[in-house]
């Protein structure tokens, strides 16, 4: 399994050369240093971990300082482990970058959702609201709290609570651009969590790889192109109106000829 930590930028939208939109979402994909690689020899099982985003040597503490000098590189802020086939291939201190996914590849995208503070049962859990005429006191609130016996609330009521911050996956999203210079993969849809927050993006458990898009990346040449025939056309229509006006001098001075012709 292949994966890689990101941070979500934002959303937006790239179009198609069939003329279809797809919404995209923007994670920024800076190269990730693998800290520690774990094998069934060692640990039991294959695994590596991946370390993204620098932090202060002054704000580690000194287990996370030696951790990160294990691999050769200054204290990781954040920290995934990712479980592997095989460990073959991956060297401590290494690095992955955006060119980890390929175009048209299936991919699980996981993050932590916003989150919504204390909620009600009618937000959290999407219940009907009581009856709002006729003297009912009984609007918002979270209904009966169960039968008779056992006289207590029944585990798992759906009642009033925190909503949101939770770690959610959505899965079978695809790859739409992978750009390597500006660190940055377009996936399909949209992300749990909010902007600036640490996304996992990682190969897809049901899905598998489809058919490229072809997407127009481009848009200054097709700008350029545009400019182009405006200005063609420009020069087109202000030649057209020099003859028409160098014509209608012509006339002018021939009426004048015959005019003179005939006083004389």
């Amino acid at each position: 399994m292949k994966g890689i930590l990101g941070r979500k930028i934002g959303m937006t939208e790239k179009f198609t050369k069939d003329g279809k939109v797809i919404p995209v979402t923007v994670i920024e994909v800076e190269p990730n240093v693998i800290t520690q690689i774990k094998t069934t020899e060692t640990d039991g099982y294959n695994a590596i971990q991946l370390a993204y985003g620098d932090k202060k040597e002054k704000n580690a503490s000194k287990a996370e300082i030696g951790h990160a000098k294990k691999a050769g590189v200054a204290p990781k802020r954040f920290l995934k482990e990712l479980r592997v086939e095989s460990t073959e291939g991956y060297t401590l201190g290494s690095t992955l970058a955006a060119d980890t996914f390929e175009v048209g590849e299936r991919v699980d995208v996981t993050g932590t959702s916003k989150g919504k503070g204390f909620t009600g049962v009618i937000k959290r859990h999407g219940q009907s609201r009581g009856p709002e005429t006729h003297g009912s006191h009984y609007h918002r609130r979270p209904g009966s709290m169960g039968t008779m016996r056992p006289m207590r609330v029944l585990k798992g009521k759906k009642l009033s609570g925190h909503m949101g911050a939770s770690t959610v996956t959505i899965q079978n999203l695809e790859i739409i651009e992978v750009c390597l210079e500006d660190n940055y993969i377009l996936v399909s849809g949209n992300v749990p969590g909010p902007k600036k927050s640490i996304v996992l993006i990682k190969s897809a458990v049901k899905g598998g790889k489809v058919n490229p898009k072809e997407i127009i990346i481009n848009t200054e040449a097709t700008t350029e192109e545009v400019n182009e025939e405006v200005a063609t056309t420009v020069e087109e229509t202000q030649a057209e109106e020099t003859v028409q006006e160098t014509q209608t001098e012509e006339v002018v001075e021939e009426t004048n000829d015959v005019e003179e012709t005939t006083e004389a």
